[in-house]
């Protein structure tokens, strides 16, 4: 066997410094309007080409939204090229299934001749920003990305974070890519069309970060559960902020953005949620299944980490009480549902490695799962879901 040389084996670390520019307006294409304006930066003295891309459900509550994105183009045009109509897309889920129109997009940019200091700006929901922030991800490498989230879910947890994709081969988010947004503007008037079902749906993800990183912030969330249920924007502007906040704390200073490490603690509960999502053809939304999910792996915490049964009751209830349902039909095909795990840890890799709790803010690595306690656990989300009265709020 020949010996290698020292010289022969060169192993550098590196990084890769990036900024994550998160801001908060009241409204953006409006008296908030140079907020976006300032993150569309000129590259030397060349003037940014940007092009808008608009969820289609947005623009159908919004009749004024397209109006207001022109006039805010004709008053900047000395700034900035804008490079023919604004661009609707399918929202919802929609937008991800189709392969077809991910390919439509790559073409209206390579038709804009974009590059890599032009602009893409993009209003809508979650599953919007992901399809779009990929498309954007992949051109020339990588598109400048300006988000603009219209979803509570959204701009609390998904339109902060890193990750793009879309939906291929029945499984979620199965191709994608980590890119850092150039910018996140959490507008508060885009929130106001926002069916009631999806406005509170996007708190089961503040409810999550909080379990698992701020008690305080948790016990806060669960105080104006139900302010928050009545739209109280008073209540609900605060714990988007603050989910904001935890999940950007995470993604800046944990220091594995991209996740090459084992665990994707920001993803507790969605082992399950995102195979529920599938299961059910995606009548559940995103958040729905993530609250069936953190309540199902909350109660598995109690039942098999000593995640203590008073805390575990407060989590049910905080769900509850933001209207979430906890049981669904689909839940309790454990057969299908356990193939989540596998899927769960194909997507990441190496050894299955799911997050669950000791206690609030104190979270532990798992690499293995119970079935017997598992099954038990969603048996007693069931249980608590029926014992609880229905509200007049969200439903599946």
């Amino acid at each position: 066997m020949t010996s290698r040389r020292p010289s022969d084996v060169i192993d550098v670390p590196f990084q890769v410094n990036f900024t994550h520019r998160l801001r908060f307006t009241d409204d953006v294409l409006g008296l908030d309007r140079q907020v976006l304006a300032d993150v569309l930066e000129p590259s030397g003295n060349q003037k940014p080409r940007v092009q808008f891309w608009v969820d289609e459900h947005v623009a159908n509550a919004r009749p004024d939204l397209l109006h207001r994105i022109e006039l805010f183009l004709e008053e900047r045009g000395s700034d900035f090229e804008h490079t023919g109509n604004v661009q609707i897309v399918p929202g919802g889920e929609a937008v991800k299934n189709d392969i077809h129109i991910l390919e439509r997009m790559l073409k209206c940019f390579n038709a804009a001749n974009l590059d890599r200091r032009s602009y893409i700006v993009v209003i809508g929901g979650g599953a919007v920003l992901d399809a779009v922030g990929f498309a954007a991800a992949i051109a020339h490498r990588g598109i400048r990305l300006v988000r603009l989230p219209t979803t509570t879910l959204a701009q609390a947890d998904s339109g902060i974070g890193v990750k793009n994709s879309v939906n291929l081969f029945g499984k979620k988010n199965w191709c994608g890519t980590f890119a850092v947004p150039w910018a996140v503007i959490n507008d508060a008037a885009l929130l106001s069309t926002l069916p009631d079902r999806d406005f509170l749906c996007g708190f089961s993800e503040a409810v999550k970060v909080s379990l698992l990183k701020d008690p305080a912030v948790f016990q806060s969330v669960c105080d104006n559960a139900r302010r928050i249920r009545a739209r109280d924007m008073a209540a609900a502007g605060p714990i988007i902020r603050a989910s904001a906040k935890l999940h950007l704390d995470h993604i800046t200073k944990n220091g594995d953005p991209f996740e090459m490490l084992e665990a994707r603690p920001l993803d507790y509960g969605h082992w399950s949620a995102h195979k529920l999502e599938v299961m059910s053809e995606f009548a559940l939304r995103h958040g729905e299944a993530v609250a069936i999910g953190v309540a199902v792996d909350t109660i598995y915490s109690s039942l098999v980490h000593g995640f203590p049964q008073r805390d575990c009751r407060r989590v049910l209830q905080c769900l509850e009480d933001f209207g979430l349902a906890l049981d669904h039909p689909v839940l309790h095909d454990t057969e299908t549902l356990f193939d989540g795990l596998e899927e769960f840890r194909q997507h990441l890799g190496g050894r299955l490695t799911l997050t669950m709790l000791h206690g609030i803010g104190d979270a532990l690595e798992v690499h293995e799962v119970d079935r017997s306690a598992m099954c038990d656990a969603i048996a007693q989300a069931a249980e608590f879901a029926r014992s609880m009265p229905r509200y007049a709020g969200t439903t599946v």
